[in-house]
């Protein structure tokens, strides 16, 4: 009896480690907060994506069948920008994606490149993205130029068909005085130590003839879902008021309405937990509402 039992014990342990078990959870990564942490991480590993992004073999759930696609600003990347808001997608069960697009002089930084030139980037890279994930839409999050520079892919590269929602951080949609140095911009390109350089410089500013190319309106777009989240302490989309989109298609945030001591710049805005907390619920309608400031 005793040499039976001792055999079954055995068996039943063998079976437990050789047996087909149910997939592992996603692993669970920390979110760290604030614009110092993405700089933090470029010195540490300059170019590497940020935790809970770019995992290529990533199949996207039920819950959550669009993939995310976050897109840096001007002379940024996907390093800097998006410490915050990929850990915090991925916990939440999304696959996250990201990419340093618009390369010019630099190869840590980019956003820097002509917008037509960028935005073919980031529609190849979205067809890859859903070429890996079997996703029909993809979700948009960007920051600044990141968010301005996609409604060209809409507008001109077929990009409407691709994108379920869209959020824009701080996106100079009509256009930026920059704090008063609009002039300096409007000019790089006639410079030769910028215009290699700044390929949007010029195309991005107050009163620039390409915002009509650009046409930065929701309503060229019905069936994407728009949310703009702005702060009235941006210097560098100015007045901050250019980041707001209007429509039926359209949600708009200041973060000073919903935390009215939030002093978040440009910069700081993707690594703000209100914001953070606020793209988590862009994306998920079903998410119960929370406001952290």
């Amino acid at each position: 009896m005793r040499r039976a039992t001792t055999i079954l014990l055995t068996v039943s342990a063998l079976s437990g480690l050789f047996a087909c078990g149910p997939a592992q959870a996603r692993p669970e990564y920390p979110v760290p907060y604030g614009y110092a942490a993405g700089v933090a991480a470029q010195l540490a590993h300059p170019g590497t994506a940020p935790p809970g992004a770019d995992d290529w073999s990533c199949a996207p759930s039920a819950a959550h069948p669009n993939p995310v696609v976050l897109l840096h600003g001007f002379f940024s990347s996907d390093t800097v920008t998006w410490q915050s808001v990929a850990p915090a997608l991925a916990d939440a069960g999304y696959c996250v994606f990201t990419t340093t697009y618009g390369r010019t002089v630099s190869g840590d930084f980019g956003g820097m490149a002509r917008v037509e030139d960028s935005a073919a980037e980031i529609a190849g890279f979205i067809d890859r993205v859903r070429a890996a994930t079997g996703a029909e839409k993809v979700d948009l999050v960007g920051h600044s130029a990141g968010a301005a520079i996609p409604f060209y892919y809409v507008n001109h590269l077929g990009g409407a068909a691709a994108i379920d929602h869209y959020v824009g951080l701080a996106a100079p949609y009509h256009g930026s005085t920059l704090s008063g140095l609009q002039e300096v911009a409007r000019h790089a390109p006639d410079l030769p130590w910028t215009a290699a350089a700044c390929g949007n410089c010029a195309q991005l500013v107050t009163g620039a003839p390409f915002l009509a190319e650009l046409h930065a309106d929701a309503a060229a777009a019905p069936d994407i879902r728009f949310t703009d989240i702005i702060t009235r302490d941006d210097e560098v989309a100015t007045p901050y008021t250019t980041g707001l989109l209007t429509g039926p298609n359209v949600r708009n945030i200041v973060v000073q309405d919903q935390c009215p001591g939030d002093v978040s710049d440009h910069f700081q805005l993707p690594g703000d937990p209100a914001v953070v907390e606020d793209v988590l619920e862009a994306l998920d309608e079903t998410r119960p509402h929370a406001t952290i400031c």
